[in-house]
């Protein structure tokens, strides 16, 4: 059985190589070496420190195993046959009908998504309300402050 493949941007490629390989070396590093000196401490039954560290490496050893699978399954997209029609990696400024406020977000696949930094994700409210539409048409999109709408203001690649 194939395996799906997850469509990422370059740049979102690029950051989560980044993350897993930090996270590898802290995990066969940093933790392993919180552990070895915890264990010399004697006693584990009652020993914080190496509770503490074995749980860290559970987290980070999880979340490598996530990024290896991502990684290895990562196809990366081109925008360029997309044309000026919002897809997978499609910078798109929107304007906020009601408050006039303009916005500009980026079109991401969830694991790259991080709306701080302006990505949003694909399969968020707004992200199914513009996918496969055009600079120029609006958008309703249901939001925790209730029914919005957007004008699509331009579609970058």
């Amino acid at each position: 059985m194939a395996k799906e493949k997850i469509r990422l941007t370059k740049d979102g490629y690029e950051t989560l190589k980044k993350e897993y390989e930090e996270l590898r070396r802290k995990l066969l590093y940093d933790v392993a070496q919180r552990i070895k000196e915890a264990r010399e401490l004697g006693d584990l039954s009652e020993n914080s420190e190496y509770d503490e560290a074995k749980n860290e490496q559970g987290r980070i050893g999880a979340r490598v195993k996530e990024l290896e699978m991502i990684l290895e399954n990562a196809e990366l997209i081109d925008n360029e046959a997309a044309g000026n029609t919002v897809s997978l990696g499609s910078k798109v400024v929107l304007k906020n009908l009601t408050t006039g406020e303009e916005k500009e977000i980026r079109l991401v696949n969830p694991a790259e998504a991080d709306i701080f930094k302006g990505k949003v994700s694909v399969e968020s409210p707004i992200g199914k309300a513009i996918l496969g539409r055009s600079a120029g048409e609006t958008v309703k999109v249901r939001t925790p402050k209730g029914v919005q709408t957007y004008l699509l203001v331009s579609v970058n690649q």
